[in-house]
Order: structure tokens, then sequence, then C-alpha cells
């Protein structure tokens, strides 16, 4: 069984970005993402998703250094300054590395 590395990026912010974020991580490259809805607590307070303004979302990535890289850097400049954004980026070894 052969492992390459790839990029997981993570990224958990403001439901209400979620069409404008799978635009553009498209647009930037990733081949794919999954979605699944978040809670818990940070410098902007918790964040329950019990009533919809408030809920957030986690994005994954699975993709390149170069891709995750693009990705960070655009949304920083575009959303770091006006929304709850978090994004981190883990080294994580795929099987199947052409879908990624």
């Amino acid at each position: 069984m052969e492992l390459t590395s790839r990029k997981l990026l993570t990224i958990v912010t403001e439901s209400a970005l979620e069409e404008m974020l799978v635009r553009e991580i498209e647009i930037l490259g990733a081949r794919g993402y999954t979605i699944t809805d978040a809670r818990g607590k940070g410098g902007r307070g918790k964040r329950d998703a019990t009533w919809a303004p408030h809920a957030n979302i986690r994005l994954e990535v699975l993709c390149d250094a170069d891709t995750a890289h693009a990705i960070c850097s655009a949304l920083r400049e575009r959303y770091y300054d006006n929304y709850s954004m978090v994004m981190y980026v883990g080294e994580v070894d795929v099987l199947r590395p052409e879908k990624f």
C-alpha cells in the first residue's frame, strides 16, 4: 500500500459564507470538499447552531500544498477582517492521490 502526502485544509466559519466559499475554493483549485455543521466557542463567542445566523460550518479540503496556500491566502484577505473564520492546515497521507 503506497501513501502520498497531501494537505488537509480545515476552515471553520459562519454558515452564511458557504456558497461563496465553495465557489472560491473551486476556482482556486480544490477538486472536492466536505462540509459539516460545527459548534463551539472562540474569540467571537459561543456558536451553538440553534439559530441560523449563529451557525458555523467546518469545510475540509484535501489538496496539494500550493492549493492549500492559495486558498488560505485568498480567504484570509477577503474574510478575516469581517467574519468569524479560523483556518488550519495539517499534513495527511492519502491513498489515490490523483483525487486530490
